[in-house]
């Protein structure tokens, strides 16, 4: 009873400390190109953006030219961006066709990697011929390119010897040779897998009979013979991106070849900021919840003991990739988007499959509850969950706001997440049900991923990219559907919110292929 009395300065109080959290992560990410003058355009449809220096447009400066990875677009080459037009240079990124707001269909997908490397490359000259013409350019150019695109960049590089220098992240560095492309860094986050670090050591060994020691230069950057392997502390695929480390090392590889004059250069990550941003949003869904109408007198959920929970839980973990390995899953135009919407859709309904067994199958109407407040409760804190998503992402992280071609798509893979959603959140929540048992079963589907990606490694390598993607969303919309069940008592809120959000994420961000 006391504490009931407290409840409503509470609430009050999470609200006005989430509002200012997030407005003190939102200008700590929009000074993230504090000093950078944008200009934005379009190169025979691929959507391009061009960073410079403020107060600085007489001045001509080396190009260097940003391509982002697989599933990525060109808002995750930011920070690169940034920082090395505080530098003195003009940055270009751009979005490789089927990826972000390209509407330009990526050729091939993984079926014919001819074909996919083609349209790639055709991409990437088209950006670098704009990048030469730009007028602030002074003819020099250098190459940037992470995961898909550092093999990518080495090819053009290989095929232009005016490339002066080529920085490749997180690549296979297959083209590589002794002398080609000039001045050659290679980097790669420490958490990444061991074959990827010697990748990255072999492209570096081809020109040096010397062992390969981490950060060392060999050949000389004045003729072109540079090359250097640098492992980045702390980071893993998508996390080298924002490594103040990494970036400094691409600043100080062009530097040392285009000989700029010495100087600091201030260089700002978003991770922190994004890390607050999502605390504060986590923090806020609580207060908010409670002003929300109760449609239910009772929590309800399966309520299941971890000896029938774990049961349930670990079979389509295990079943589902079994299942689908065979199968073709190629139903959309979404490159593994489609397979991912298929695997949430198999393992949702096996799921439910052994609910029903055990005679718990979800109660999506209760009889003397207050059904429109929940269907209305439901419909409000997915859209606006997403909503939220889709402001912060978009403007700080990646590409997020659907194309035209993307939008269909969005219903079509929410018959999959939905089913999920549903099904795993009424398996892991009651009034008795286990604590820990939401962990477990994301657990239990991160597993499943892994399982998929080792029965068909060559076809699937590319979903270990989106899993650490996954298990943040894991996090966020477990701990908000985890407030909106304790507010709501019914776990159809929390199971619409999360799978619109999945469907949206899965949508917008795998490359769309022709």
């Amino acid at each position: 009873m006391v504490f009931s009395k407290f409840k409503p300065i509470i609430r009050l109080f999470l609200a006005i400390a989430g509002l200012m959290m997030v407005i003190a992560a939102t200008l700590g990410l929009v000074s993230g190109t504090s000093g950078v003058e944008v200009t934005r355009a379009k190169v025979d449809g691929t959507p391009v953006r061009v960073y410079q220096a403020e107060g600085d447009d007489e001045a001509a400066r080396p190009v260097v030219v940003i391509a982002h990875g697989f599933a990525g677009s060109q808002q995750m080459m930011k920070t690169y961006a940034a920082a090395l037009a505080r530098r003195g240079y003009l940055a270009v990124t751009f979005d490789f066709p089927g990826h972000g707001r390209n509407a330009e269909p990526l050729q091939g997908g993984l079926s014919d990697n001819d074909a996919a490397a083609a349209s790639l490359l055709g991409s990437l000259d088209k950006v670098i011929a704009y990048a030469r013409a730009l007028p602030a350019s002074d003819g020099r150019l250098a190459l940037l390119g992470h995961s898909m695109a550092a093999d990518i960049a080495i090819r053009a590089a290989n095929a232009s010897p005016d490339v002066a220098a080529t920085v490749a992240i997180s690549g296979f560095y297959t083209d590589a040779t002794a002398t080609s492309p000039a001045n050659l860094l290679v980097m790669t986050g420490e958490f990444e897998p061991d074959w990827l670090h010697e990748r990255a050591r072999e492209a570096v060994a081809l020109a040096t009979d010397e062992e390969v020691v981490d950060g060392k230069t060999y050949g000389d950057l004045d003729d072109g013979t540079g090359r250097r392997m640098v492992m980045v502390d702390n980071t893993e695929h998508i996390g080298v991106l924002y490594s103040i480390e990494a970036v400094l090392q691409s600043i100080l590889w062009f530097d040392g070849t285009f000989d700029m004059p010495r100087g600091r250069t201030a260089i700002t990550s978003p991770t922190p900021w994004l890390i607050l941003i999502f605390l504060a949003l986590m923090l806020l869904g609580r207060p908010l919840l409670g002003y929300v109408p109760r449609p239910v007198e009772e929590s309800v959920g399966a309520d299941l003991g971890w000896g029938r929970l774990l049961l349930i839980a670990v079979i389509p973990a295990i079943a589902t990739p079994l299942l689908l390995w065979p199968v073709p899953t190629d139903i959309l135009p979404l490159l593994l988007g489609d397979y991912l919407a298929v695997h949430f859709l198999v393992y949702g309904v096996l799921t439910l499959a052994g609910l029903w067994l055990v005679g718990r199958l979800p109660m999506f109407f209760i009889k003397g509850a207050r059904n429109d407040r929940l269907v209305i409760t439901c419909l409000g804190a997915a859209v606006l969950g997403t909503v939220v998503l889709t402001i912060v992402v978009d403007g700080f992280l990646t590409s997020f706001v659907p194309t035209l071609e993307r939008a269909p798509m969005i219903l079509v893979v929410l018959v999959g997440t939905l089913c999920w959603a549903v099904a795993d959140e009424w398996l892991t929540r009651g009034p008795n049900a286990p604590k820990g048992a939401y962990t477990v079963t994301k657990l239990c589907f991160l597993g499943s991923l892994a399982l998929a990606v080792a029965l068909s490694p060559s076809e699937k390598i590319f979903l270990l990219i989106f899993a650490p993607v996954i298990l943040i969303f894991f996090v966020f919309f477990g701990v908000m559907s985890g407030n909106a069940y304790r507010s709501i008592g019914h776990p159809l809120v929390g199971a619409a919110t999360t799978a619109l959000a999945f469907a949206w994420a899965i949508s917008v961000t795998f490359p769309i292929v022709g």
